[in-house]
């Protein structure tokens, strides 16, 4: 899958970024149809610690998923942002197989009513 990362407001290391890069892969083995990712890293102007923000775009045929996590390291915002991630991609295709059969369904009701 092709990832692209962008670092706003700071310059990722190439270290974060091959992290990211293997923890996106993984998200290949639960569904393989992914088209591309997009991963948006950001550093908030707060007080608070948990000031790096972490959004990873999916497309997908026909769909995108999106999740935004905000955390206090960008690998523990990848971490949760992928898991998220996985569980919309395990929806996306419990959705799918759903409508595609209800589509078998009505087509093989459509095919006995002729006879």
């Amino acid at each position: 899958m092709k990832i692209t990362v962008q670092s706003i407001r700071f310059n990722a290391d190439k270290k974060l970024l091959e992290f990211i890069q293997k923890k996106a892969d993984k998200l290949d083995t639960f569904y393989d149809q992914i088209i591309s990712g997009e991963v948006y890293l950001r550093l908030e102007n707060v007080e608070d610690e948990a000031n790096k923000i972490t959004e990873i775009k999916l497309t997908l045929p026909g769909s995108q998923l999106f999740c935004k996590e905000q955390c206090k390291t960008f690998e523990e915002g990848t971490d949760l942002a992928i898991e998220c991630l996985r569980k919309q991609i395990d929806k996306y295709k419990q959705k799918k197989t759903t409508a595609a059969a209800a589509a078998k369904k009505a087509t093989m009701l459509a095919a006995a009513e002729e006879f």
